[in-house]
């Protein structure tokens, strides 16, 4: 009788490693856009931006072809973790909360966050008095969302947006005092637009950003990071990186 709940054990997890054994020929990665300059679809409809790029390099690496699926970041874990696509390589901040429910590669970038507001408006956000009554912009889910909650809930008036353009939106029109982004995505966004300025000083979030997998499929997880590995090191990361920044985002 053991011999047979031996062979049946054995024969069962022969089947379940072949039911979950893949051969990623297909890499299908979900983006939140447009998040400028980091992902965003240009006027005929195609993916570009620093990550599509990087990812499309590393699925070269790997020998497969990358599929790219937009997702709006609320519900872009729920959607990995429903299989509607196989990873997430959109600015995602490795949090420990996040660790939780995926599996995440290497960090692959990392840059501050910073505030932005309008010219001729000054705030200290370290300044809980100065802060008192302010109307604050973050994107919905996002490390800023959770940063701002737990440390100036109590003082300022929280707006949550699904996009980060429509945060940039609000605060070009007034609706909102001061704004919590990615420094990037705001230098792009804010910046080079002209009439905004940074407040305060940066804020570092999280462990860097990374991909995210379903915590059962690690062999894809390690095969993006042998591929990331190599493209650092052979020179490629940083020339797709120095077609977006004029400064480092490099982990």
């Amino acid at each position: 009788m053991k011999k047979i709940l031996i062979a049946l054990s054995c024969a069962l997890a022969v089947l379940t490693s072949a039911v979950h054994a893949k051969d990623w020929k297909t890499v299908r990665i979900a983006y939140d856009v447009p998040y400028k300059p980091f992902e965003w679809k240009d006027p005929n409809g195609q993916f570009t931006g620093f990550e599509p790029d990087l990812a499309r390099a590393v699925c070269k690496e790997i020998h497969a072809k990358c599929e790219f699926i937009v997702q709006s970041w609320d519900g872009i874990i729920p959607g990995l973790l429903a299989r509607k696509y196989d990873a997430i390589m959109s600015s995602m901040s490795i949090t420990p909360e996040r660790a939780k429910k995926v599996l995440f590669s290497k960090p692959y970038y990392n840059t501050p966050s910073a505030w932005f507001t309008r010219d001729g408006v000054n705030i200290n956000p370290a300044d809980k008095a100065e802060m008192k009554g302010k109307i604050v912009g973050v994107q919905r889910g996002t490390t800023q969302d959770t940063y701002v909650t737990q440390n100036l809930a109590d003082v300022v008036q929280i707006k949550r947006y699904t996009t980060a353009d429509d945060l940039v939106l609000d605060l070009q029109g007034q609706r909102t005092d001061i704004v919590l982004l990615d420094y990037p995505v705001g230098q792009q966004t804010l910046l080079k637009k002209g009439g905004f300025h940074v407040v305060g000083k940066p804020v570092k979030l999280g462990e860097g950003v990374g991909v995210a997998f379903r915590k059962h499929d690690k062999d894809l997880a390690e095969k993006f990071n042998k591929a990331l590995d190599k493209l650092k090191n052979d020179g490629t990361y940083d020339k797709i990186m120095k077609k977006y920044f004029d400064y480092s985002i490099k982990m």
